[in-house]
């Protein structure tokens, strides 16, 4: 692991001080997302993630969630040069399993060039890969391996459900500017399925997935600090995101989410539809913040409590994308009792958030 640190720090720097000269392309209210060619890599943008949760139960009933992402960053740098070891591309991932009798995150983390076939975001269908850690779409869905140094996952994810597109049309605003936004879908209740082996130990495990497929040219607003986001698989079928990009006093500077209920209707919420609520917060014994571990979330006419799963799971992944946030398994309940699971993002409640 030391020496992955080592190496990875050097690339996260390098994407840091892109080049200025690099002309990247613009997300625009008049792109399609296609099916299946934008499930692949977008390799001319500057930043993109597959970002995949699931909050499963393995035979003996004990809950646990699992989160795996895959990063692809384009950092400017000798994009002229002829040379394969050129850093054009760069892929990072992170994973890590929240045990509630562990009590806190088991995290591993991956970096490296693109190439050699070594490392790979393919273009046309999503194909991810770092070495032996891997995403992949098939006809039924997404599969995942991740042997990591303290557990391993072998997870099936049926797509039970069309994609989400996120925003309008695909298109997610992140800020006033028209410029400041992403190209988005979600893929809901995705049914998960497989093997998660830790401490010796291998568990069948089944539950409901969520995965996150976004990319971007542009950086977080100079105004921001963090974000919080969720997504919320309900029990009925229907499916919730919902965020806030939070300025450098705490208030919200932008929000928006989208709302698909159980006959498939989607609702899509700008700023003034969305709020978080702190309940709870919880702070670190290792970096000293405070998080708001359990909130209210409000979009549009829903209105549910998030819980975590247990407070300590935040994740310190200064080695790879250079942040630490919280990143955690939730149960949203309403009037007293469970009405779906997801996860809960938390970012820059330390230091301002800087990909």
């Amino acid at each position: 692991m030391k020496r992955r640190a080592f190496l990875a720090a050097p690339l996260a720097l390098a994407a840091a001080r892109a080049s200025g000269s690099v002309t990247y392309p613009a997300v625009t209210a008049d792109k399609t997302i296609v099916f299946p060619h934008d499930h692949g890599s977008h390799p001319d943008f500057r930043t993109e993630w597959w970002y995949v949760t699931a909050l499963l139960r393995d035979a003996a009933g004990a809950d646990l969630g699992v989160q795996v992402t895959f990063f692809r960053n384009r950092p400017g740098i000798a994009e002229g040069s002829r040379s394969r070891f050129a850093p054009k591309q760069l892929l990072f991932a992170h994973a890590a399993i929240a045990l509630p009798e562990r009590g806190r995150l088991v995290v591993d983390q991956r970096a490296a060039r693109e190439g050699f076939g070594l490392a790979e975001a393919a273009q046309g269908m999503t194909d991810v890969r770092i070495g032996d850690w891997s995403l992949v779409r098939d006809d039924r869905g997404y599969v995942t391996r991740i042997p990591a140094r303290e557990f391993s996952l072998e997870l099936t994810f049926a797509q039970a459900q069309a994609p989400l597109l996120q925003g309008g049309d695909g298109v997610s605003r992140k800020g006033p500017s028209q410029a400041q936004a992403s190209y988005y879908y979600s893929v809901p209740q995705l049914m998960a399925r497989g093997t998660l082996t830790q401490g010796g130990r291998a568990r069948e495990v089944t539950g409901v997935a969520w995965l996150d497929h976004e990319w971007s040219s542009e950086y977080l607003a100079a105004d921001a600090r963090g974000w919080d986001w969720t997504g919320v698989n309900l029990d009925d079928g229907a499916a919730l995101m919902a965020f806030r990009i939070r300025d450098r006093g705490g208030a919200t500077y932008w929000a928006g989410g989208a709302l698909r209920d159980a006959s498939g209707r989607v609702t899509v919420f700008g700023p003034g539809d969305v709020g978080f609520t702190t309940l709870r917060t919880w702070r670190s014994p290792r970096t000293g913040i405070d998080y708001p571990v359990a909130v209210r979330v409000q979009a549009g006419a829903f209105d549910a409590t998030l819980d975590p799963l247990f407070d300590d799971q935040e994740l310190d992944a200064r080695a790879s994308v250079g942040t630490v946030y919280w990143e955690g398994a939730v149960t949203a309940r309403r009037d007293g009792r469970t009405v779906g699971r997801g996860y809960l993002e938390l970012t820059g409640y330390g230091e301002p958030l800087r990909l």
